[in-house]
């Protein structure tokens, strides 16, 4: 039997390695972690946004079949039920029920509005008025 000497042959990989991997994927995910979430929060404004637009425009809807728009008692509920005294309404002027925001709070709406006919607006991440960036207000106006 002859044995070389000098070629080991490694099956597998060492402690080392594994330690000089596992800091790589640490370091990338510190990097890159923090611009996911920033990109999460931006997406979640961008769909109140939208929601809000898509609200804004049925109760324009709403407006141009009944001559008026729904109270702020009535709320955006009156986009799928019928008010009682709403007469013309041709309804239901949203295919699903009224979304709650992006954070999982109801949209407000007030009419008449303090910036328009109608205010529609969520407060954002933070659910307090104002804010900058995810915690800004989104509103119609």
């Amino acid at each position: 039997m002859k044995y070389s000497r000098g070629k080991i042959h490694s099956h597998g990989f060492t402690l080392l390695e594994l330690l000089v991997v596992m800091v790589i994927i640490g370091l990338l995910a510190g990097l890159v972690g923090p611009r996911y979430f920033k990109q999460v929060g931006k997406s979640q404004s961008k769909v109140a946004a939208a929601q809000i637009d898509a609200l804004d425009k049925a109760l324009i809807q709403f407006r141009l079949d009944t001559d008026r728009f729904p109270s702020t008692e009535e709320g955006l509920a009156a986009l799928n039920e019928a008010p009682p005294d709403a007469l013309n309404w041709a309804g239901p002027y949203l295919s699903k029920d009224v979304p709650n925001d992006p954070w999982g709070r109801p949209y407000i709406y007030q009419e008449p509005g303090e910036h328009s006919d109608f205010d529609l607006y969520t407060l954002g991440k933070d659910g307090r008025p104002g804010g900058s960036a995810e915690n800004a207000d989104i509103t119609n106006w």
